[in-house]
């Protein structure tokens, strides 16, 4: 094959936002254009105007350059080749391959079978008498999809027409049209369908939502785009974490499935923590700016940099959530988790309500609870605040010694946080510890666990 002679096309229709199986499409084609030396196009096939959306070609211009998936040509928009459609079609009832039906014209399928070579599913052979004779053009003179489809592509030299599976039952009906005219068809390559973990069609419910959601929920878009190459793809080695240049080099159609593609978000959440660790952004991480975001929300109460205000001018204490955010990564598996598991940190923003018998530790009594948390203060009162978690964990080591290191921070960690699940009481403390009210605010958490012991 030589090289510069591939051409692909991208073919959204602007009926909403672009999704994830859409963004499979045109990052499939991107790729083998890309390691092909060929060219991508962007080709918007904007003929249903009774559904589209206004501003939904933008969006998905948008979408695509927000991925790197930069279109060498285009947009192309059909709306604006009417004529060609009604030219062309004209033609074919001339020879016989369509007929007029009350204003519109209507493709005449002829005896026989029609057959074509997939390039993922091989050959696929059907009769012809299981295809209806549909509309080409319609009264108004606007062409439906299979007819401008296969009018652009001829036009626009393409070379191998790259889309989902569901696009096969009508293959043939295009397949019937470039015989019509003479003209040599593209090569088709069809894309396995993609499922949810049931194994079924996946819908909206599924992770079947605007691509967009998923940015805006946290996600980085080079997981994003790594995930959705596998959706279908293997690169036949155990290697899942690839950058848009290495999917470039790697990316071949023979690598291609036939079977269904499951969309697993704990793979996608996987991918996601893995490019984390690898452009390590900080504060720059979407997901961290969405938790900030999310946070900021809650608290309204709180200062910019969501320490509390206590008095204090705002913009000091800043560093008091980026203290916090490594525990909230470490614990929080992806983006999708973030809504449901930060209400686990809200103990730093606001004080703790929990039930006195959650300081139980083991079958120790009250009154021991109590001492190993007047203990705890204790040792607290010493510390120079701001203080690591290192030293913290020296100190209470050195004081606790052989004894039962539960019975002294199973209580401590309630107190400081009113969760029996939550980071251990070193990472509390040392977060605490850069607010300038951080020792009032561990003392008084202290002091309140106490009262809990009285009461009982």
């Amino acid at each position: 094959m030589i090289k510069n002679r591939v051409k692909v096309r991208f073919a959204p229709s602007p009926t909403g936002n672009l999704h994830v199986g859409g963004l499979r499409t045109a990052l499939f084609n991107f790729l083998f254009a890309r390691h092909e030396g060929g060219q991508f196009i962007l080709r918007i096939e904007d003929t249903d105007k009774a559904r589209e959306i206004a501003g939904a070609d933008k969006d998905i211009i948008r979408i695509l350059k927000t991925f790197g998936l930069d279109f060498d040509e285009g947009p192309i928009y059909q709306s604006k080749k009417l004529k060609i459609y009604q030219k062309y079609a004209g033609e074919l009832v001339k020879i016989g391959a369509a007929c007029e039906d009350e204003g519109a014209i209507r493709q005449k399928i002829p005896a026989g079978t029609t057959e074509f070579e997939d390039l993922v599913y091989g050959k696929i052979k059907i009769e012809n008498r299981v295809l209806d004779e549909g509309i080409l053009l319609k009264s108004d003179g606007f062409p439906v999809y299979n007819f401008a489809n296969v009018i652009d592509d001829h036009e626009m030299g393409i070379t191998h027409v790259i889309r989902g599976e569901e696009f096969i039952p009508s293959t043939p009906k295009h397949i019937l049209l470039y015989q019509a005219f003479g003209w040599q068809p593209p090569k088709f390559a069809h894309l396995p369908l993609l499922l949810s973990r049931a194994r079924k069609k996946l819908s909206k419910r599924d992770g079947d939502v605007a691509v967009q959601e998923y940015l805006d929920k946290g996600y980085l878009k080079e997981a994003m785009l790594n995930f959705i190459a596998f959706l279908g793809w293997n690169p036949k080695s155990v290697r899942e974490i690839f950058t848009l240049e290495e999917l470039i080099q790697e990316f071949s159609l023979e690598k291609v499935n036939k079977a269904g593609a499951v969309f697993d978000l704990e793979k996608l959440n996987f991918i996601n923590r893995e490019w984390q660790k690898k452009l390590n952004l900080g504060t720059h991480d979407p997901m961290y700016q969405e938790a900030k975001k999310l946070l900021q929300k809650k608290f309204s109460n709180l200062s910019p940099d969501l320490s509390p205000r206590q008095g204090r001018g705002e913009g000091e204490g800043a560093q008091f959530f980026d203290a916090i955010w490594p525990l909230i990564f470490e614990r929080v598996k992806g983006p999708s988790d973030l809504e449901e598991k930060l209400p686990e940190f809200y103990f730093f923003f606001e004080t703790p309500e929990y039930e006195g018998r959650l300081l139980q530790w083991k079958q120790i009594n009250p009154n021991e609870i109590k001492s190993s948390l007047e203990e705890s203060q204790k040792i607290i009162s010493n510390f120079q605040f701001p203080i690591s978690k290192e030293k913290i964990q020296d100190e209470f080591i050195k004081a606790v010694g052989e004894r039962d290191k539960g019975s002294i921070l199973w209580p401590l960690r309630v107190a400081l946080s009113g969760l029996k699940n939550s980071p251990g009481p070193f990472d509390i403390l040392e977060v605490l510890s850069t607010l300038p009210n951080g020792s009032d605010i561990i003392n008084e958490r202290i002091e309140k666990a106490i009262a809990k012991l009285d009461q009982n």
